[in-house]
């Protein structure tokens, strides 16, 4: 039985390496190279390589504290990694780069004061102590590198020299309008946790009665500002970056994950739920 575990434990770790290496060569048609290498594919190894080295130590102590931070460092050296191996940048790539990297930098230290603070993350508690479980969840935070910023690094190592145009300003105004949400959804949710009141309690000021994840919403706008950058740069094909990091907000990680059995663990939510919307911020609804 032990051997048969191993089996299906190693499956999807050779499904994620399988499908990252598919990304990466199809990405690469066409790039900046690096020697014989395509840089777009050399960034997509460096996000496992991280990753997995991050894992060695990790696994040693089975402490899940520099999770988040090590995806946060993936994207900046990614990110990093492409602009020093592209040569001259044209304003669209340095944009996006210095975007990328202002909201990598942003999110990753924010999510390392708030393990350090809890102690711990649930999510790893019953994976942290099964090696090739916690491999597997290390291995998918490379792959959830390397697909979500396929449309940063196809900007970044295209070799498409044109200007912005209408398309690609208005992707920079929706990444603001969506980095803008979501560090502003931030910050009330922390100084709503950090008074004692609050104990036990949701918000559902500011932003959050208007959304009950605007912080969610908030990455969500502004991957599709990265995309629409991608797309005037030619890439259009890399919309399968937005719409993974949508469907891990909405369907995996995100909302359905902390709404699980939020009703259970605090009944009132329930009239939370039935006043404010999930996801797209809208008006408060009135009581019925």
């Amino acid at each position: 039985m032990a051997e048969r575990s191993a089996a299906q434990n190693l499956i999807p770790i050779i499904i994620a390496v399988a499908v990252g290496a598919a990304i990466a060569w199809a990405g690469s048609d066409g790039g900046v190279r690096y020697g014989a290498i395509p840089v777009f594919a050399l960034c997509g190894v460096l996000a496992f390589a991280i990753n997995w080295l991050a894992f060695i130590p990790a696994a040693l102590t089975q402490n899940e504290h520099y999770y988040d931070l090590t995806g946060g460092i993936s994207y900046v050296t990614v990110i990093i990694a492409a602009v020093l191996l592209s040569g001259d940048l044209d304003l669209r790539q340095t944009l996006v780069a210095a975007m990328v990297l202002a909201w990598s930098i942003r999110l990753a230290s924010f999510l390392f004061i708030r393990i350090s603070k809890a102690g711990k993350d649930s999510r790893f508690d019953d994976i942290k102590t099964r090696p090739l479980q916690f491999l597997l969840a290390w291995t998918l935070q490379g792959l959830w590198v390397l697909l979500t910023a396929a449309a940063v690094r196809a900007v970044i190592t295209g070799g498409v020299r044109k200007p912005l145009g209408a398309v690609g300003f208005a992707g920079i105004a929706v990444w603001a309008i969506g980095f803008v949400i979501e560090i502003v959804a931030d910050r009330q949710k922390s100084q709503f946790r950090a008074n004692p009141e609050n104990e036990g309690r949701y918000i559902d000021t500011g932003l959050w009665a208007w959304s009950r994840h605007p912080n969610y919403f908030g990455e969500f706008t502004l991957w599709w500002g990265y995309y629409l950058i991608a797309v005037s740069a030619g890439g259009w094909w890399t919309v399968l970056s937005p719409l993974l990091m949508s469907f891990l907000l909405l369907r995996v990680s995100g909302v359905a994950l902390l709404e699980k059995d939020i009703g259970e663990r605090r009944p009132r939510y329930q009239e939370y739920i039935e006043r404010t919307n999930a996801f797209f911020p809208g008006p408060p609804k009135r009581a019925a």
